[in-house]
């Protein structure tokens, strides 16, 4: 996950990625920042992210993302 987090960081510094749960919701990422995300967590993490992935539920929050990771590297 702290890979994860330093990802998330390097797009936006400010947002406490613990807390917050409405990373797409609030407007936090915009879409150019979820196609950049997941390519950088595709290489990271050598998961596939197919647009069957690509919903607000997965990216709102960092718990989130760190689910879909998990569950990719699972498959």
């Amino acid at each position: 996950m702290d890979e994860l987090i330093k990802i998330l960081k390097s797009y936006h510094p400010e947002v406490d990625y613990e807390k917050e749960s409405g990373l797409i919701d609030k407007k936090i990422f915009d879409s150019f920042d979820i196609v950049s995300i997941v390519g950088e967590l595709m290489d990271e993490f050598d998961i596939e992210i197919n647009a069957e992935h690509m919903v607000p539920e997965n990216f709102n929050s960092a718990k989130a993302i760190w689910d879909l990771i998990v569950r990719l590297q699972d498959e």
